[in-house]
């Protein structure tokens, strides 16, 4: 089973010349709305952001440069891990041959495949195929769900929804990446549909191949503290993921974005209080780069004045609008006071009491304080997701403005 066997923080010094500034510096001083719109931009050109990855290791020491040209120490706390390669992934229909991406939690198929009968998951066909939003709350993905559980199927096919563009696969984050389990599931782009409709009524067979190895790499999380002036302080966390299933520009270079725009805010202000970053690998895996952090701070959940993610999606273009999520009545009344003059707001909240999304889960589990960010967008985990046509670069800059001004307060004492 894929897991973390090691362990390495490598601390980056700040002497000059050790850390040169990213390519797309400016030559004069930058407005936030540049500066957001260059770290955007970069993370786009990075490539694909799949943790363990050339480019997820690339991208971590960019911003470790990053945070070094702010004059912050940036830490790489690198970890070992089984890295899903894929070898071979197609489905076979037909004249069709229609390449995907496998879940990154399932059982896998040789190099030859499997073979069988079509129809709908949970029927009594060979291969169940479904059409399905990227999530497993959706009914579809529910009953390729019970199919994984029970074994009832050889193999499931998961057709992109088809409110994304053709031509791309959505793929569904690895919840259970450390103990993987059921049949090969493989996911596609919607194309071909239509023709794969046909040929389940037809009575027609198909083959999913869905041939991966696991093999040996490497990730890093990103680190730094701010030092406040008073130790005794329970210090503030700021958290974001970094790494996804393409090159993620709205979904996750709104949060790299922020991070950075709140430590420079920070540094900027002074703080009283002890100001914490991790940037963590592994989102796209069940939050492994995260459970890694977690476990070699423990106390800190609790400890921690509060935490603040920067989630998914608040950069979308495309989307329902952002959802925030807090802890307690506290945390929302400081949040919603420094939105106030941004010209951005939330479209919903969770529900105060109700366990979050995204990796402000693993804060609410351990019964620690948070203020959350996040939204929806029409190009989830699609690789249409690119700058900057998928990027609200001008709400983007509302919402960094706020979260760097909510950061700031909880920095002073009282």
């Amino acid at each position: 089973m894929p897991k973390i066997t090691r362990r390495t923080i490598l601390k980056l010094g700040l002497a000059a010349g050790a850390l040169p500034a990213g390519r797309w510096a400016f030559a004069g001083e930058e407005t936030m709305k540049e500066r957001i719109a260059r770290i955007i931009a970069a993370y786009d050109a990075q490539g694909i952001h799949r943790t363990g990855t050339a480019v997820d290791n690339q991208s971590a020491d960019w911003l470790a440069r990053e945070i070094a040209a702010l004059g912050v120490e940036p830490e790489l706390d690198v970890l070992s891990m089984k890295r899903v390669e894929i070898k071979r992934a197609v489905f076979k229909v037909g004249d069709l041959e229609i390449e995907g991406v496998p879940l990154f939690d399932c059982m896998y198929t040789g190099a030859d495949g499997v073979t069988g009968t079509l129809g709908d998951a949970g029927s009594d066909s060979d291969i169940g195929i479904v059409m399905s939003w990227p999530s497993d709350r959706t009914p579809p993905m529910q009953r390729v769900m019970k199919g994984r559980r029970s074994g009832s199927q050889k193999a499931f096919v998961v057709v992109a929804d088809e409110s994304f563009p053709a031509g791309g696969t959505a793929p569904m984050n690895a919840e259970h990446f450390r103990e993987p389990f059921g049949p090969p599931v493989l996911q596609i782009p919607n194309d071909h549909y239509e023709a794969i409709k046909a040929a389940m009524a037809s009575g027609a067979k198909g083959t999913v191949i869905a041939h991966c190895e696991y093999v040996d790499a490497t990730a890093k999380n990103v680190q730094a503290r701010v030092p406040g002036t008073n130790a005794s302080l329970a210090p503030l966390v700021v958290m974001t993921p970094r790494s996804g299933w393409w090159h993620c520009a709205s979904e996750r270079g709104g949060g790299i974005a922020a991070f950075l725009e709140i430590m420079r805010a920070v540094k900027a202000n002074g703080a009283a209080r002890d100001v914490i970053f991790t940037a963590n690998t592994g989102h796209e895996l069940g939050h492994t780069g995260l459970d890694h952090y977690l476990e070699h701070n423990q106390s800190l959940i609790k400890d921690a004045v509060l935490w603040i993610h920067l989630g998914a999606n608040f950069a979308a273009r495309r989307g329902r609008g952002v959802r925030l999520q807090f802890s307690d009545e506290q945390a929302r009344a400081t949040m919603l006071a420094h939105l106030e003059g941004t010209g951005v707001g939330p479209e919903s909240e969770s529900e105060m009491g109700s366990r979050p999304l995204g990796e402000a889960r693993n804060v609410y589990d351990g019964g620690g304080r948070f203020i959350s960010i996040l939204g929806n967008n029409a190009l989830f985990h699609h690789p249409a997701d690119r700058w900057p046509d998928a990027v609200d670069l001008d709400n983007t800059v509302g919402w960094c403005t706020a979260l760097a001004g909510v950061a700031v307060e909880l920095t002073r004492e009282g």
